[in-house]
């Protein structure tokens, strides 16, 4: 029982899987869109203005609701917990302004949705990049 006990408390020193790794900002390579400032990422998924600086119409992916990545990358954006996300998307949705980013049911469907949409942009763990995406902004080193 002492070893359980002592591997319990090793395995609580490790950083969670599902927060380990750094979130990036990718947008679909064929797009054509190079870095995005933090201001420019925040209008296109807080919905104010959804269009990337060629003019390509941006089409926003969120990661699926309970996604600890989710989470992670509205406090790194723009300093909001998932209940302040909500709140402002269900105002802004009752007021008919505009419509939230796109949800998903898992992250596979994210790179799936991304890799399918020339104006595809999402955020992803970064070991999930590969040929198909480019990355266009990294909350985790524009603080």
């Amino acid at each position: 029982m002492k070893l359980f006990a002592r591997i319990l408390a090793l395995l609580s020193f490790l950083p969670c899987a599902a927060g380990a790794g750094e979130v990036v900002v990718v947008a679909n390579a064929a797009s054509g869109v190079g870095r995005l400032s933090r201001e420019q990422v925040v209008n296109i998924f807080l919905g104010r203005f959804r269009q990337f600086p060629s003019g390509l119409p941006a089409e926003p992916i969120d990661q699926p609701d309970g996604s600890p990545l989710k989470a992670r990358f509205y406090r790194l954006l723009v300093d909001k917990d998932m209940a302040e996300i909500n709140a402002y998307w269900a105002r802004l949705v009752f007021s008919g302004r505009t419509l939230p980013p796109l949800k998903t049911e898992n992250s596979g469907e994210v790179l799936h949705l991304l890799a399918s949409r020339k104006g595809g942009i999402a955020y992803v763990d970064r070991a999930s990049v590969d040929q198909r995406l480019t990355i266009v902004f990294s909350p985790d080193h524009d603080q």
